[in-house]
């Protein structure tokens, strides 16, 4: 894209992998307290801006059709906020959603499409708030927009409010992969049945200030942790283990694991050309589920 017009004209909403997931405890008001180490891929929807005379959003793209453009969409919300935030500031704008992601699939999908909707936004008004303004603005849309703001490793601990920056990945493969089967969220989180003031299990280990200098130092610290959700969503979708056995099964493996609530799982490889042959491996096997090569940041 040529110019800063051009670029500010779509923005990337990247899917958000939990690469660990603690379940530390559960508060009184039932919201659960999480300690993860998050990534985002390469991978995405795709939201695209153009003037007009008020807001509106169109829905496209291979996972489109089982999305509303109306008004409780989190990207329309999102828009409707931030405007509501800055008046007169935010210019009606026609919005289009390319669906690349699966819909409830554990990848944060509708959190990063209202996080690219406040980004892309505010740059096409030439708007710069302050981080925790739109910190603020995002955590009212959902636990995991914030996060999604700033699209790139971060460990985020609480109920998705308290981020801090994490190291930078070594180099690496990825290879996601989801079996078609949408996954509510309160209904896994309703299996771990914990009471107030109880956790799932150990806290997050820290990580190392000075990152990893290869993917298998990345994996070993990763196999120490755990995603707590990956049991109960399961007993939900039995599948899941299909999906973990076939990327487990896969030559230069480093790590397999589910992605927040599922039922979207990721496995990590040394090497890009590694988990190329992987994804290709994956899809010949299985045509029906959702296969992509791709590397996190």
């Amino acid at each position: 894209m040529a110019s800063n017009a051009d670029r500010r004209a779509v923005e990337r909403a990247r899917a958000k992998i939990n690469l660990t997931l603690h379940v530390v405890g559960r508060r009184g008001d039932g919201y659960h307290l999480l300690e993860s180490f998050v990534v985002f891929a390469e991978a995405g929807d795709e939201l695209a801006f153009a003037p007009a005379d008020r807001f509106a959003l169109e829905v496209a793209g291979p996972f489109g059709g089982g999305l509303s453009g109306g008004g409780d969409n989190l990207v329309l919300r999102a828009a409707h906020a931030l405007s509501e935030r800055f008046p007169g500031r935010i210019p009606p704008t026609h919005l289009t959603l390319a669906k690349h992601l699966p819909v409830s699939s554990g990848i944060g999908g509708g959190s990063a499409d209202a996080a690219a909707a406040l980004r892309g936004l505010c740059a096409l008004a030439g708007l710069s708030p302050g981080g925790d303004t739109l910190h603020e603005l995002a955590r009212g849309l959902g636990a995991d927009v914030p996060v999604c703001l700033e699209s790139r490793a971060t460990f985020m601990a609480g109920i998705g409010e308290r981020l801090s920056a994490a190291p930078g990945l070594p180099a690496h493969g990825a290879v996601l992969v989801n079996p078609g089967h949408a996954v509510s969220t309160p209904d896994v989180f309703a299996r771990l049945d914990l009471t107030p003031g109880e956790g799932a299990g150990a806290s997050h280990p820290p990580l190392p200030a000075g990152g990893w200098r290869t993917a298998e130092e990345l994996a070993g610290l990763l196999g120490a942790c755990r995603n707590d959700l990956e049991i109960p969503a399961r007993a939900l979708v039995p599948e899941i283990d299909q999906v973990l056995d076939a990327l487990e099964a896969c030559p230069g493996t480093l790590l397999a694991r589910m992605s927040g609530s599922g039922a979207t799982c990721f496995a990590l490889f040394g090497s890009r050309a590694d988990a190329d042959a992987a994804a290709g491996r994956i899809a010949t096997a299985h045509p029906g589920w959702w296969v992509v090569a791709t590397a996190f940041r």
